[in-house]
């Protein structure tokens, strides 16, 4: 496979762009904060005369990580105190996730795990994994199941191969959720080998599910990266993070959206940013949030509307962020507003 090489420190950034002070001002030397790293495929996408360019902003860090703004937490969404084993997070009764390995190929400086990614901790050992999928098994309430991190797609075929096995043996019957940004951030790491490696798991399905924020980011390569797991039965669907300066838009979103879906891609969530340290600068204002997407759902079809969700604090699970267009009850019938403006009455009982 072409290594791409990534960018991992300030001062390889400032030989291709020149920094803000705000991006000079981010202290690398401070261990709880995310590390620089950008795969050199996606740096390419930057426009590196525009200082607020959308894919810039997701990758290069700034100052304002160094400020933890009201609630907010390095854990979010009490991942740690949901753990049902090392790398087994179960917060749903009908789902978990699998933290595969804390390496990604790509730093985003919104990551909601930046807790656990790019901790120098590795891939899951054999005693993780076998802790992981013995619980699977003794809990059949648990029908789906995310490979996550980290990137799952960091690991070699065979350690990947490994890994499903171990819980594939045990739950023929377990949905596995392959939650990945190699599409978008190393596309060639998706070959035919590791296609066919999965097609052999064929007792469930798999669904990929992809990450792209930006219209700029679905490139030749990234799009070819998903046909290949779309043209073999596995079905994508992308859950796009809200960011400000990014695609708090709806020009944006509309285009970003619609070029998904004719991509075969289905637009899932827009995720409401969740409440990590250093993260407020890139979090849009639910109220604004709310008005994107009344704006959307003018502008998109029900194919290409994604959920707007909240993943709560604490753990307390997502919800949905969706205007209601119920106005008032009158002489038995329920007056609606229509998502253009006008009205219409459909009877109550």
């Amino acid at each position: 496979m072409n290594r791409d090489a990534s960018i991992t420190s300030l001062s390889a950034l400032a030989l291709k762009l020149t920094l803000s002070e705000e991006e000079k001002g981010f202290d690398e030397s401070d261990g709880t904060l995310l590390p620089i790293k950008i795969p050199s495929s996606f740096f390419k996408l930057i426009n590196p005369d525009d200082p607020s360019d959308p894919i810039r902003r997701q990758v290069v860090p700034t100052v304002f990580e160094h400020t933890e703004s009201r609630g907010e937490t390095l854990d979010p969404l009490a991942e740690k105190r949901h753990a049902a084993t090392a790398r087994l997070i179960h917060r749903y009764p009908n789902r978990a996730a699998f933290l595969t390995t804390d390496l990604c190929f790509i730093h985003c400086r919104h990551c909601f795990r930046r807790r656990f990614t790019g901790t120098f901790q590795g891939p899951a050992n054999e005693e993780e994994i076998e802790q992981a999928a013995r619980y699977v098994e003794k809990h059949p309430e648990i029908t789906e199941l995310l490979f996550t991190g980290g990137d799952l797609f960091t690991l070699n075929d065979v350690q990947l191969e490994t890994m499903i096995g171990a819980f594939r043996s045990r739950r023929p019957d377990l949905i596995i959720r392959l939650c990945s940004r190699a599409p978008a951030a190393r596309a060639e790491r998706i070959t035919p080998a590791l296609i066919a490696m999965l097609k052999t798991f064929d007792t469930a399905p798999f669904f990929l599910m992809t990450q792209f924020n930006h219209v700029r980011e679905l490139t030749k390569e990234a799009l070819r990266a998903t046909a290949l797991f779309i043209d073999n039965g596995i079905p994508a669907m992308n859950q796009t993070v809200l960011l400000k300066g990014v695609n708090d838009d709806a020009d944006t979103l509309k285009e970003l959206c619609n070029t998904i879906l004719a991509n075969r891609i289905k637009p899932y969530y827009l995720f409401q940013g969740d409440l990590v340290s250093g993260t407020a600068h890139l979090r849009v204002s639910i109220e604004d949030g709310m008005k994107l997407e009344a704006e959307l759902r003018k502008r998109l079809s029900g194919l290409a509307m994604p959920l707007y969700a909240l993943d709560l604090p604490e753990g307390g699970g997502k919800v949905p962020l969706v205007n209601s267009y119920v106005e008032e009850k009158k002489d038995g019938a329920l007056i609606f507003r229509t998502p253009y403006g006008g009205h219409r009455s459909y009877p109550a009982d």
